[in-house]
Formats: structure tokens, C-alpha cells, sequence
């Protein structure tokens, strides 16, 4: 096991060219699981292959135990990596890919052999060890590609959009296999995926990319809580979180946020700590669908005509229109309307998140930790 350190990498194609990645700054300690993650084309895969040696950098320090292996070849960083495209050798059977990295590097025989009994073992494959890649399913393609990478006991382990090649129901399975791989090992682990499900499942430390920055470097609880800004906060979250513009009011010592479903207009109070400047703002307001939820009778509510109503069994998604804009909320099946009812709404404003409309970063800070049932009073997070 080994800590990875990466200290202002850069990584430029060409001269004149813009740079692909931008003063990469991050950390995780021995035994990690990082996850990269981001849409297509920011960055996350050149990352990963500056790190493995297979791109150079342009600038900075790529450190592994507080060691630099910038200058290093591929061969001589003690990295493993398992690719997209599983990689492998068609005409060997399952037992020779996985031996294969070992016979290159002259391993005895017998140790070879031990360590393909233990990663077969592991990834409960024994009985596949006869066959050859063309008679194996997908997952089991996957499954020998990660022992060939297993069997080397390298510093750190690289996964490079391991199961995107897989079919739902599979990944699901996979990723599953490879958390408890990870928890029996400990061993360093860089994964990199535009899968933000996977990123929020898998990883101790989730880096967000675009356009070859690192948007947020935090666990996934904090990521999903606290998102730095519009981006983060819209690509993390499966329903994404709402986003819904308005400008704040001031109401004598308290501001609001007003939201106007066309048919019922709802006054949210916020309290914002005094020095700030945001009358007349236009901000956006940021909330889970989670966070609305049916209103209890009796309580402050803001009634919306449903518009599309989504079944997932577990749990059931309402889509209403509030400030013009289409706004998901998540209901217990049993408490869901039909599309064209009325439906009664209520906010948590302990987590409601205030965003710039024109920077995209975010104004309010969410709590720590708020005790259960405890709602209504948002001053201590809000415009901080």
C-alpha cells in the first residue's frame, strides 16, 4: 500500500495548445479509494495515464509514498492498471493472462502459480481457468482483466472505466465485486468513471473534473451535501438537485426567497448574516428532490399542479413547475398524485443552498450536522 500525491500537474498537448489539465492538486493516504470522475473529454483518463507513466507531464510532481515517479517509466512505478477494453491475449487461457505479467517479469513457477490460485480465488473464477477469453461472458472478461492486474501485488491499483462495457444488471454486480475486493486488500486505488453512481458508492475521496480543473476534492457525503458550485451540485445526485432562479427579498430583519407555483405563491424565510449584500441578487436556490416532500396538514405548504409522475418502486418522482422551471420531487409511493392533481408541498430549509446565477459558486454553506426533525431555521449555514 502507498499514499499518492499529485502536486501541481500539468499536462499541455503541443506548444500554443490549452492545457488538458490544470494545476491538479490532490491526495489520498495509503489504502484509498479515489474516484475520478466527469462528463467525457475533461481530463479524467489523461489523469490517470500521467499517473501510470503512459503520458508525461508538462508540469508539476506526481509522488507515490512522498516519492516522485514523474521521471519513471511505466515498468518501474510498481502501478497496475486495468483498461476498458479488458485487453486480453486471446489465444491464452484464463490461467496464462493471468500468469503472463508475472513470467515477464521472471517470476518462479511456482509462486506464479500461487498467485493465480489466490486472484481466482478472490474473483471466484477457478473454474474458468481452462477456458480462453472468446468463451467467457463480459463479466468474466472484466473479472480476469482485474486479476491479471491482482496477481502483480503492485503499489497501486488504476481501474480506467472498468465496466462501462458491461450492461446494467452486470455493473451493478461488478461494482459491488470490486468494493469488496477493495475492502479485503486495502490497497491504494485510482477509478476513473463518468458513472456518478459509482463515484458515490465506491470511493473514500471523489475528484469532480471539468474541463481539466478539479471542481470539488471531498468525500461523496460531503460532494453530495456541500457541492462547490452549480456544476458539482447538477452532476452528482441521481434525480440531479433542482435548481430554481429567483432574486431574495428582504422583509424588515429577515429575507425570503419567494417560489410561485402559477397557482400559490410560497414565501421560504432564510436568514442571512448581516455584511451581505444580496438584495435584488439573482441567485439560484439548490435542493434535493428528497428534500420536498408531501406537507403534513396544518403546516406552512405550497400547493402545485402535478405534471409528470414517476414510479420507481421504492419511491415515486412528482414533477411541478415552480418559477417556470420544471422542479422533481421524491415521494413515498403511497403519498404520490396522478398528473393534473393538486398536491400540497413542503421545503426543508435546512437544506436549501443558495448559488450566484452568474459565477455558477455556491453563496451558502450546509451544516455538518443537523438533528433529526430539527428544520426551519437555516441562519447558521445560509450566505456564509
Amino acid at each position: 500500500m502507498a499514499s499518492l500525491e499529485l502536486r501541481n500537474v500539468n499536462k499541455r498537448y503541443g506548444q500554443g495548445q490549452a492545457d488538458t489539465l490544470k494545476n491538479i492538486n490532490l491526495r489520498i493516504d495509503s489504502g484509498e479509494f479515489l474516484i475520478l470522475v466527469g462528463p467525457s473529454g475533461c481530463g479524467k483518463s489523461t489523469l490517470m495515464n500521467c499517473i501510470a507513466g503512459l503520458e508525461t507531464i508538462s508540469g508539476g510532481e506526481i509522488l507515490v509514498e512522498d516519492q516522485p515517479i514523474s521521471g519513471m517509466s511505466p515498468k518501474d512505478r510498481d502501478i497496475a492498471m486495468v483498461f476498458q477494453s479488458y485487453a486480453l491475449y486471446p489465444t491464452m487461457s484464463v490461467r496464462d493472462n493471468i500468469a503472463f505479467g508475472l513470467k515477464m517479469r521472471k517470476i518462479p513457477q511456482a509462486r506464479i502459480d500461487e498467485e493465480v490460485e489466490r486472484v481466482a480465488k478472490l474473483l471466484q473464477i477457478e473454474h474458468l481457468l481452462h477456458r480462453k477469453p472468446s468463451q467467457l461472458s463480459g463479466g468474466q472478461q472484466q473479472r480476469v482483466a482485474m486479476g491479471r492486474a491482482l496477481a502483480r501485488r503492485p503499489k497501486i491499483y488504476l481501474f480506467d472505466e472498468p465496466l462501462s462495457n458491461l450492461d446494467a444488471k452486470l455493473r451493478v454486480e461488478m461494482r459491488t465485486e470490486i468494493k469488496l475486493m477493495h475492502q479485503r486488500l486495502k490497497t491504494t486505488t485510482v477509478y476513473v468513471t463518468h458513472d456518478q453512481i459509482e463515484a458515490m458508492t465506491l470511493g473514500d475521496k471523489v475528484a469532480v473534473m471539468k474541463d481539466g480543473i478539479i471542481q470539488q476534492f471531498a468525500t461523496p457525503q460531503e460532494i453530495y451535501n456541500s457541492p462547490a458550485n452549480l456544476f458539482v451540485a447538477s452532476f452528482i445526485g441521481s434525480p440531479p438537485m433542482n435548481f430554481i432562479p429567483l432574486r431574495l427579498q428582504r422583509q424588515g430583519a429577515r429575507w425570503v426567497a419567494v417560489l410561485d407555483s402559477g397557482q400559490d405563491r410560497y414565501e421560504l424565510p432564510l436568514s442571512i448574516e448581516d455584511g451581505q449584500s444580496l438584495e435584488g441578487r439573482e441567485v439560484i436556490l439548490g435542493i434535493r428532490p428528497e428534500q420536498i416532500t408531501a406537507a403534513s396538514e396544518g403546516g406552512p405548504a405550497l400547493r402545485a399542479e402535478v405534471q409528470v409522475v414517476e414510479p420507481t418502486g421504492p419511491d415515486t418522482l412528482v414533477f411541478v413547475s415552480l418559477n417556470e422551471v420544471k422542479v422533481c420531487c421524491r415521494l413515498a409511493p403511497d403519498a404520490a398524485p396522478r398528473a393534473g392533481e393538486s398536491l400540497a408541498l413542503q421545503f426543508d430549509p435546512d437544506r436549501v443552498l443558495l448559488f450566484d446565477a452568474n459565477t455558477g459558486e455556491r453563496l451558502s454553506k450546509a451544516p455538518e450536522h443537523i438533528p433529526a426533525g430539527q428544520s426551519g431555521n437555516i441562519a447558521q449555514f445560509v450566505a456564509r
